[in-house]
């Protein structure tokens, strides 16, 4: 499989339906030049395609460079959502074994039913990959992850679409973690990427 050119088109594909330029406020309340609303990106057939292909190779190389077993990949909802599915079918597809599971952690356990915060194919004792699209604070992936360690299980990495590369993959790596991004914020700014132009208020964790 070549990575290098699945990249390319998802990172093409990135730019044409997610990453805007102009001036946004986050709900921090600062405000900042660039948006990434990469659900538009996750949520097309042939994004999620690249992204399940593209993340399955990481999780694959990083599992292996860091000697860890991975049995499960989720994150916060719902920008999470989308990616784990995508790589659990791509790790499915190349083994046909169900490698690998997925999993989705509500930002508020439920208050019926069995009051679970994490939904899907999850067990304690587990090692995971966290997965978020877009990495600014952590705040969300930092939830995801005190979430699941509450529950019982164990953090192999985390894997981000775009970090924003404005102190979130810090903040997640003082737990000790690695972060990978498959893009970051350097990627998608440089002077000859040509993104959407438009002033708008947002919110952004």
């Amino acid at each position: 499989m070549d990575v290098t050119c699945l990249k390319s088109e998802l990172f093409r594909l990135l730019l044409e339906k997610s990453v805007c330029r102009g001036t946004f406020v986050l709900s921090s309340g600062a405000t900042s030049d660039l948006y990434v609303d990469a659900k538009l990106t996750t949520l097309d057939p042939r994004g999620a395609f690249l992204v399940g292909q593209i993340g399955w190779e990481i999780i694959k190389q990083t599992r292996s460079r860091l000697h860890v077993n991975v049995h499960a990949i989720g994150g916060l909802t719902m920008g999470a959502d989308p990616i784990a599915l995508s790589i659990g079918v791509a790790a499915y597809l190349e083994s046909m074994k169900d490698e690998i599971q997925t999993f989705t952690v509500r930002k508020a356990a439920k208050e019926h039913g069995r009051r679970k915060q994490i939904e899907g194919n999850f067990s304690p004792g587990e090692y995971v990959v966290i997965v978020d699209d877009v990495v600014t604070t952590g705040g969300s992936t930092i939830q995801a992850i005190e979430a699941v360690e509450k529950a019982g299980g164990h953090i192999a990495f985390v894997l981000v679409l775009v970090d924003r590369e404005e102190g979130g993959k810090q903040n997640i790596e003082q737990r000790g973690l690695e972060v990978v991004p498959i893009f970051t914020r350097s990627d998608i700014v440089g002077p000859n990427v040509t993104t959407r132009q438009f002033t708008e208020t947002v919110p952004v964790a």
